[in-house]
């Protein structure tokens, strides 16, 4: 082998190495699963539901490298409107932050929180709205995902949420995601 040769196969097999030994992105919580159904607590108090609408408790490992801020989305695949239903979108969440407590509420007065936009969802609320899905049709899907963004998002006064999707989306090195179910029978 000529030195061009080794070295090129040196490189591979430290970036081969390095892939292998890093660390996934994980979202994990002590209140939803995959595939899951949700508890009655994570159902919204209001359009005909009568739930206790506590956001879920939310924890996540593994950002990437370059990670300045992170986002948490929860988002019905499955409302009957054409285009889902936003429940949840926090944006500019400090890098240092790696979980949510449950039921947690969003202001300046959590040092730790301090900075996070909370965007209106699709209840026309700035706050978690929970899952609400028509009575007597099939369970609906909830993602709650995270995302490690490359940079805090300048965001315009009162986004919307599809606004804030595509922001967040086209500054995102990663994202970790739990879907878990729901249904009113």
């Amino acid at each position: 082998m000529n030195l061009f040769t080794k070295s090129l196969v040196l490189a591979s097999s430290i970036l081969l190495s390095a892939s292998v030994f890093a660390e996934t992105f994980t979202l994990t919580s002590t209140d939803i699963k995959s595939g899951e159904f949700m508890n009655k607590a994570q159902e919204f108090n209001g359009f005909g539901c009568d739930g206790a609408n506590i956001s879920p408790q939310l924890s996540w490992t593994g950002a990437p490298e370059g990670t300045k801020a992170f986002a948490v989305f929860a988002y019905d695949l499955d409302a009957p409107t054409g285009s889902g239903w936003w429940h949840w979108q926090l944006v500019n969440i400090d890098r240092n932050v790696n979980s949510l407590a449950a039921g947690v509420e969003i202001s300046n007065d959590q040092k730790a929180l301090q900075g996070v936009t909370q965007i209106k969802n699709d209840y026309g609320q700035s706050v978690y709205g929970g899952a609400c899905p028509p009575v007597g049709k099939a369970a609906h899907r909830y993602q709650f995902t995270v995302y490690a963004l490359s940079q805090k998002l300048d965001l315009p006064q009162d986004p919307s949420g599809a606004l804030t999707g595509f922001m967040v989306k086209s500054n995102s090195l990663a994202s970790a995601t739990i879907e878990a179910l729901y249904e009113r029978k």
